[in-house]
């Protein structure tokens, strides 16, 4: 996510800051470590289908402004070379074409170990082929800017750009701490990123449903200014809910939309 000019551009660069600012606490008893090695995610939860999210930007400057997204994440399984793997493929929309990006990831089913990671962003194609030891550019997918990438690292790691997926996994329990090994592809270096359940909630969706989920957070400060993320996620189904950011300026919110909301990419495809 890279900084802009535009008031879009400084509410992502808020957010990137958060993601790649924050820093894991020193760990305890208390904190379950989540590594590829241990097998703690609880893969055979996560649910294959199409997800769809609106996402909301509101800055305390501009409060009677909303900036919207349109969010879709279908995740599948599918056999390659005798192995099961989740293919997770994302479609951002916004107000404008440069808001639009994709992705592509490939996730061993076993244990949600990456394999592949494609992402098009203002058009820029960065592709990846993961391993246990190091993430390097695809040089077989066409017109892939990060061909030269190469990063390796000491354990493996969990793709970040696949939270929302990760978390609908977790172990989830009251008084839990989580240490996730996490790594956006192309920036940085893999890091634990700490993830605490404050509590539980039950909240209303569609018709008035009261869905008990529990309350996920991360929080972290940078150069004296302190961001949260706060999720919640269902304690019976383990179902990505929503989501509250809070940063400097302002606040983003990520809801799941029913079920019944129509699938655009279906549309267009007719």
């Amino acid at each position: 996510m890279k900084i802009t000019p535009s008031v879009t551009g400084l509410l992502w660069g808020c957010l990137a800051i958060l993601f790649l600012s924050a820093r894991p606490q020193v760990a305890s008893a208390q904190v379950d470590t989540i590594r590829l090695k241990d097998a703690r995610l609880k893969t055979a939860v996560l649910k294959p289908g199409l997800r769809q999210y609106l996402v909301y930007f509101q800055s305390v400057k501009s409060p009677k402004t909303l900036r919207f997204w349109y969010w879709l994440r279908d995740t599948k399984i599918i056999n390659r070379n005798g192995e099961q793997l989740f293919a997770t493929t994302q479609h951002w929309y916004g107000g404008d074409t440069l808001s639009y990006r994709t992705g592509y990831s490939l996730n061993r089913v076993a244990d949600f170990s990456p394999v592949y990671h494609t992402e098009t962003i203002n058009g820029k194609v960065g592709a990846y082929n993961w391993e246990a030891g190091q993430v390097k550019g695809a040089d077989t997918t066409t017109l892939n800017a990060k061909t030269d990438f190469s990063i390796s690292f000491a354990e493996p790691c969990y793709n970040w750009n696949l939270d929302i997926e990760t978390f609908e996994m977790l172990p989830l329990a009251a008084g839990k701490t989580f240490a996730i090994n996490f790594y956006d592809a192309g920036f940085g270096k893999p890091e634990y990123i700490l993830y605490k359940v404050t509590g539980s909630e039950v909240i209303s969706t569609y018709n008035n449903q009261k869905i008990d989920c529990w309350k996920l957070l991360n929080e972290s400060d940078n150069a004296g200014r302190h961001f949260t993320q706060t999720f919640w996620i269902s304690k019976k189904g383990h179902e990505f809910i929503k989501e509250e950011d809070s940063f400097p300026g302002g606040y983003r919110y990520k809801v799941k939309i029913p079920a019944a909301a129509v699938d655009i990419l279906a549309r267009f495809a007719k």
